[in-house]
């Protein structure tokens, strides 16, 4: 089967679709099997000049915000791209975002596409404080998933939290399949290791929408109680300078480390002990699989797909959203007791094991993707 994995942004960028696809191709490197992945460049932008019609919504009515006519002329861009670069057939296109799917179904629309929704940008933008709730740009970005229904022949998304949230969106929230992201087991493993002072990490964007506000409130609360500790805060975004004075105000700074952007994280992150990370909203939060694969013990707050990864007090603790208090006494818990740090590590890594592991998830994917060729449905 030729098979061609849609991306957008290229995957050197960090993320869980960055975490799985390009690692994905060893698994498809066989005679009866052809993947390849495809991406818009970084460096690209407005090369598209085409009109963008929509099957199920009206764009313009939205044509005067500059986030919608943003996203229009990213769509202009991918199709141009599509249509310089892909000209051999496919006999499956499986997309990892919207501007993927619809474009390249747009100019291939006899090839079956699987569309896997990976997390909400409006929310994300919401909690960022860049769109407002109901307005034009929400309204636009949460037309796109009925869009995305009519023009996929499958339609995925990579928690059960995320599938109920899309399912005020479109007409048959039934057909909505969960498959979430698979991590590459031989490149997030643990490596056996001892410190002395806990050490906490954390991974991602630095955004409002993830709470380190939050985690570092519940940090400074950590050390008025007597409790040493090291915070290692991997990643950068716009939000990184109101973090590092906020941990200068609260008297944290010198217990927190900013690493800023890391393209290999998995290569220390083994040697930490806890991750923790009090998002506001999370579609599924890839990084709790990849800390869990490493064998750290996990908190993280009872939002979104992140409860569908974490049963508390068994492979990890959940805190209620914004409640700093709460989180720095799941920290106050595994930083006092390393026996049941270690019982919830192992815990973690048990269930990452058997259900995110990149073999789990590749199988699950190869069995969707034989159903659309009845020649391979023998094939194992």
């Amino acid at each position: 089967m030729k098979l061609l994995q849609a991306l957008f942004f290229p995957p050197e960028q960090p993320g869980g679709v960055s975490s799985m696809v390009p690692y994905m191709q060893e698994r498809f490197s066989s005679s009866r099997w052809e993947m390849e992945i495809f991406w818009l460049p970084k460096r690209l932008r407005n090369k598209g000049r085409e009109e963008v019609v929509f099957d199920t919504f009206d764009w313009t009515l939205y044509k005067d915000s500059e986030i919608v006519q943003k996203y229009i002329q990213t769509y202009r861009d991918y199709l141009w791209w599509v249509r310089m670069r892909v000209k051999k057939p496919y006999e499956l296109i499986h997309a990892h975002h919207p501007i993927a799917g619809l474009a390249l179904k747009q100019l291939f629309p006899d090839t079956p596409l699987i569309q896997t929704i990976h997390s909400s940008y409006e929310r994300e933008l919401i909690l960022n404080g860049k769109i407002q709730e109901n307005g034009p740009e929400h309204q636009f970005l949460v037309s796109l998933y009925h869009e995305l229904e009519q023009k996929s022949d499958r339609l995925i998304t990579v928690s059960q939290s995320f599938a109920e949230y899309m399912s005020s969106y479109v007409d048959h929230p039934d057909h909505i399949h969960v498959i979430p992201n698979g991590f590459d087991e031989k490149r997030f493993k643990p490596i056996p290791h001892e410190n002395e002072i806990a050490q906490l990490v954390t991974v991602c964007r630095l955004v409002p929408a993830k709470g380190l506000d939050i985690l570092l409130k519940a940090c400074a609360e950590l050390k008025s109680r007597g409790y040493d500790y090291v915070l290692h805060i991997i990643g950068d975004g716009p939000y990184r300078k109101e973090l590092e004075e906020l941990a200068r105000q609260l008297g944290v700074y010198n217990e927190t480390i900013f690493y800023g952007y890391t393209l290999h994280p998995e290569e220390f992150i083994p040697f930490f002990d806890i991750f923790v990370l009090p998002s506001r909203a999370e579609s599924f939060g890839s990084v709790f699989a990849e800390a869990a694969l490493s064998c750290l013990a996990l908190i993280g707050s009872d939002v979104g797909g992140i409860p569908e990864q974490i049963d508390d007090g068994v492979n990890g603790l959940l805190v209620p959203v914004e409640d700093y208090i709460a989180l720095s006494e799941a920290l106050e818990k595994v930083i006092s007791d390393p026996s049941y740090r270690y019982e919830l590590s192992r815990s973690a890594w048990e269930k990452a094991k058997s259900e995110y592991s990149l073999t789990h998830v590749v199988n699950l994917l190869k069995k969707m993707y034989l159903e659309f060729d009845t020649s391979m449905r023998d094939v194992k």
